[in-house]
């Protein structure tokens, strides 16, 4: 699979790592995944990119790195949203992102648990 350009082709990669507590939602009109209840990836309805959870100095760096990938819009100025253009979103850096905001957002003693099972 090539770079990622659209909401259906983040949302299976997403939906393919098996990862439980996972759902589709609609949140301010807009379709999205939520994890545990929250946010966890999305289609930007303000510039054609796709939003994961980070930090702002993660967004900075990675966008200092390569603008032409992280993007930077206003509305998400104060959030620690990374924006990856269409087109530029590559499934490994994905999957490895899904990964690392899925298992933060899971409430502790919850993963504790999971973690044990095996998954």
């Amino acid at each position: 699979m090539g770079a990622i350009a659209t909401w259906e082709a983040l949302r299976d990669v997403a939906l393919s790592l098996g990862l439980p507590q996972v759902e589709d939602a609609v949140s301010w009109g807009n379709p999205n995944l939520k994890a545990h209840g929250k946010m966890w990836c999305w289609w930007s309805p303000y510039v054609d990119a796709a939003c994961f959870k980070g930090s702002i100095a993660e967004r900075e760096m990675l966008h200092a790195a390569e603008p032409a990938t992280f993007l930077i819009h206003p509305h998400y100025a104060n959030h620690g949203i990374l924006l990856v253009a269409a087109g530029r979103i590559e499934r490994d850096w994905t999957e490895a992102r899904l990964r690392r905001t899925w298992e933060e957002m899971a409430p502790k003693r919850w993963l504790e648990t999971w973690k044990a099972k095996g998954p």
